[in-house]
C-alpha cells in the first residue's frame, strides 16, 4: 500500500467533484483540503495560479493527471502534505507550446516547507503516475474507501515520508 495515498486519506485531503468550470477554479478546490486542516493558507492556490499563467500547463501529465504546486518554502504553506481532487469532467488548463491541449481529471496538489520535503512528494507521486492501472482506478474513484481499494489492488512501492 502506497504511505502516500494512505497518508491522504488519514488527513481528509481528499474532494471529489464532477464538474469545474476553469483550471484556476481547480487549483483553488484542491487546495482546500489542505486549507481546512491548516496545511496552508487560503491564498496559497494564487501561488500555484501565477506559476502556471507565467510558465504554461506544466503541472499537467499524461493520463489526465495534474500536480498543481509551486516552490518549496512558498509563502503561504505551513506544513508538508499532498492532496487528491478527483474532477468527474476533465478540467482544460489550455494547449502546451506544441498545441496539443492538456486536460486533468485527477489533481495531487502539493505543499512543501522545504526542498527535501519537496522532492521527497515529487518522487513519491512519480510512483502514482507510472502505475496505469492505479490511475485508471482512481479515476472512478468517489470515496476516501476507493482510494484506498485501488491502492491495494494495484500498489506502489518505494514511498518516503513526507
Amino acid at each position: 500500500m502506497s504511505e502516500l495515498l494512505k497518508r491522504i486519506v488519514e488527513r481528509d485531503h481528499v474532494l471529489f467533484r464532477d464538474h469545474i468550470e476553469t483550471w484556476q477554479e481547480a487549483v483553488r478546490q484542491s487546495t482546500l483540503p489542505l486549507v481546512k486542516t491548516g496545511y496552508v493558507t487560503e491564498d496559497y492556490y494564487r501561488q500555484i495560479v501565477s506559476c502556471i499563467e507565467t510558465y504554461g500547463p506544466y503541472v499537467v501529465f499524461d493520463h489526465q493527471v495534474a500536480m498543481p504546486h509551486t516552490t518549496e518554502n512558498a509563502e503561504g504553506v505551513l506544513k508538508t502534505a499532498v492532496s487528491f481532487m478527483r474532477v468527474k469532467d476533465p478540467v482544460s488548463f489550455g494547449f502546451d507550446e506544441d498545441g496539443v491541449e492538456k486536460t486533468a481529471s485527477l489533481f495531487f496538489t502539493l505543499a512543501a516547507e522545504n526542498p527535501e520535503e519537496h522532492m521527497n512528494n515529487i518522487q513519491n507521486l512519480v510512483g502514482i503516475f507510472t502505475n496505469e492501472e492505479l490511475l485508471d482506478a482512481l479515476m472512478t474513484a468517489s470515496s476516501k474507501e476507493d482510494i484506498l481499494a485501488a491502492d491495494a489492488a494495484h500498489p506502489c512501492t518505494g514511498f518516503q515520508e513526507d
